[in-house]
């Protein structure tokens, strides 16, 4: 026997509606109430709000979606193919790459038989082969079948090292990234890191002196400065700031410019001494352009100072290297010139340039070997001085520029001094003289800098 119980409406004691009927319209609470379901109940026929149910356990393997689910699909070990569900009217199915390898292994995604994707050909699947891609399809109608109504595509995730993007990056060793930048850019980055992967190694050089004109000094090597982090092994020069340099830890997000240093251009008979070449940056990181080579002509034999000094032509001092200061020194001094012939090299990151004197010009300052990219690589050398001959004495070489890009000097003969090499930083070769032949030779420019960047990436 069925017992009935017909009410039309059912109040709380304080005569609020708890379920009213009215004209088979039947209201569960008032505006403004919440309505729980007990732990464990389930619910249906309620309709659905655009959004699925999203399946946690991973799928590995083909398989067939259902009406309002949403799946975490991992294609780590190969391609995977998911069927839809028959088509109707405002079903929901979502996907999602779990561990951001559609792109090596895809999802194809195959509708029932007859039905469309987006409204392309009966039957034909989509591949989905984006790094993160997610996407959401809801079925319309037989015209456009599945449509896709959201799509993101996210790939970053918490990381305890840094993520990064700017100049020519290249991976080394597995675990490290080494961004390279031979002109302006800037190092954006997107994940930090932690406080101890988040410290990047750097090399920071800047432009080469050029040499200067007429039996002239060489220009000095650009400044040299660079900082070895803890967590990134290599072999670095002599001149790591760690311990005791300047460090820089990398925030997010963030964008770091990047500023290169051009080479100083060669002296002439309009300048006569070489120019100083460019500041490169990077953070609070400057390295000073290299220093001019003197020139023979009365009032301008002194090298210029700079990251690495210029040299002398005679008579001469010295340019000054490691000028603004730094700890490490980013340079030496060039070579000086007591007597008036022959010429100095200008200095390298790790050597003086060597003075001019009777019977040969001095040569330019060794650079400094690092393996930031992991490759032993010298920069900074300083240029070679300008050779001058005695009286009617057959032509003789200029002097060798340093190791790390350095130009040698120009010969006796009027020789032009060669330009430094470019991306090293190495000072140009100082120019030639004969005093019984002209025209003098113009100093050689110098090389352009470079900054690398390395940092643990994983």
């Amino acid at each position: 026997m069925t017992s009935t119980i017909k009410v039309d409406n059912i109040q709380d004691q304080d005569g609020n509606n708890i379920i009213n009927e009215n004209s088979n319209t039947i209201t569960i609470g008032a505006s403004g109430d919440t309505v729980t379901l007990a732990s464990g109940a389930s619910q249906s026929g309620f309709g659905r709000t655009g959004t699925v149910n999203w399946q946690t356990t991973p799928k590995t393997g083909d398989f067939t979606a259902v009406n309002g689910e949403g799946y975490f699909v991992n294609t780590t070990s190969g391609g995977v193919t998911m069927t839809m569900p028959s088509g109707s009217a405002g079903a929901i199915v979502s996907i999602q790459d779990y561990n951001k390898t559609f792109d090596s292994n895809n999802l194809i995604i195959a509708p029932a038989s007859g039905e469309k994707i987006n409204g392309g050909t009966a039957s034909a699947s989509l591949i989905i082969n984006t790094e993160g891609q997610g996407l959401t399809f809801v079925y319309v109608d037989g015209t456009v079948g599945w449509k896709s109504v959201y799509e993101n595509e996210f790939t970053a995730g918490g990381s305890d090292f840094i993520t990064a993007t700017g100049g020519t990056i290249t991976t080394v060793c597995t675990n490290f990234k080494v961004h390279t930048f031979t002109g302006p850019g800037t190092f954006c980055v997107s994940t930090a890191g932690s406080p101890t992967n988040g410290v990047v190694s750097y090399m920071v050089l800047a432009g080469g002196g050029g040499g200067g004109w007429d039996r002239a000094g060489g220009g000095g090597g650009g400044g040299f400065r660079e900082f070895k982090s803890p967590v990134t092994p290599y072999t670095a020069s002599p001149l790591n700031g760690n311990p005791g340099g300047t460090s820089v830890s990398i925030t997010a997000p963030g964008a770091f410019p990047i500023t290169v240093g051009g080479g100083g251009a060669g002296g002439n008979d309009t300048i006569g001494r070489g120019v100083t070449g460019s500041n490169s940056i990077f953070s609070t990181i400057t390295s000073a352009g290299g220093g001019g080579g003197g020139a023979a002509p009365s009032g301008q034999g002194t090298g210029l100072n700079g990251g690495s000094g210029g040299g002398a032509a005679g008579p001469g001092s010295a340019g000054s290297g490691n000028t603004p200061p730094v700890s490490p020194a980013q340079g030496t001094n060039g070579g000086a010139v007591p007597g008036v012939v022959h010429a100095a090299g200008g200095g390298g990151a790790t050597a003086v340039g060597t003075d001019g004197a009777s019977p040969a010009a001095g040569a330019g300052g060794a650079g400094a070997t690092t393996s930031i990219n992991n490759s032993p690589t010298t920069y900074a050398g300083g240029g070679g001085g300008g050779h001058s001959s005695a009286g009617n004495s057959p032509p003789t070489s200029g002097a060798a520029g340093g190791s790390g890009g350095g130009g040698a000097g120009g010969n006796a003969g009027g020789g032009l001094g060669t330009a430094g090499t470019t991306n090293t930083g190495g000072g140009g070769g100082g120019g030639g003289n004969n005093p019984n032949t002209s025209p003098a030779g113009n100093g050689g420019a110098g090389g352009s800098g470079i900054v690398i960047i390395r940092y643990k990436f994983q």
